[in-house]
C-alpha cells in the first residue's frame, strides 16, 4: 500500500517519524455532502529511510499489504463472523430467540476484545512498517 506523508523527525540515519494522513470511506469531500465534522487525523510511524528525506519534505510510503490486509479482516470481519456464528450454532442447537440474540452479542464482543487485543500487541512490536520510497 503506498501513501503519502510528512517527515516529522529523524531518528537516526535509517529511521524517521512520519505522519500518515488516515484515510477514510467518505474521501472527505466536504463540498458535495454535509459535511460529518471528522478532520483528516494523521498515524505517526516509524519509517525506514533509505533516500535520507529532511524533516518537513512530503514523501511516499510503502506499507506490506498483506499486514494490512490482515488488520482489516482482523478489525471487521471477526465481530462479524464472530456473531454469525454464534447465532447460528445455538439457533442450530434449537435454543431460544433470547439465548441466540445473547450469544450473537457475546460472539461479537469476544471479536472487539479479540481486535483490541492484536492492536495492542501490534503497536507493542512498533506498528506497520513503513519504507520512505521517494520524495513526492
Amino acid at each position: 500500500m503506498t501513501q503519502i506523508a510528512t517527515v516529522e523527525q529523524i531518528l537516526n540515519p535509517q529511521y524517521a517519524i512520519v505522519s500518515v494522513p488516515r484515510k477514510s470511506a467518505c474521501g472527505h469531500d466536504c463540498e458535495e455532502c454535509a459535511g460529518c465534522g471528522v478532520t483528516g487525523a494523521a498515524v505517526r510511524a516509524k519509517a525506514a529511510n533509505p533516500i535520507g528525506a529532511a524533516p518537513g519534505q512530503k514523501v511516499v510510503v510503502q506499507s506490506d499489504t498483506k499486514k494490512m490486509l490482515r488488520i482489516v479482516a482482523l478489525v471487521y470481519l471477526t465481530p462479524v463472523v464472530l456473531f454469525l456464528a454464534g447465532y447460528l450454532l445455538t439457533a442450530l442447537l434449537g435454543a431460544s430467540v433470547g439465548v441466540q440474540y445473547f450469544t450473537a452479542a457475546v460472539g461479537f464482543f469476544a471479536g472487539i476484545v479479540a481486535a483490541v487485543a492484536y492492536d495492542r500487541k501490534l503497536r507493542a512490536r512498533g506498528g506497520l512498517s513503513f519504507t520512505i520510497v521517494r520524495l513526492f
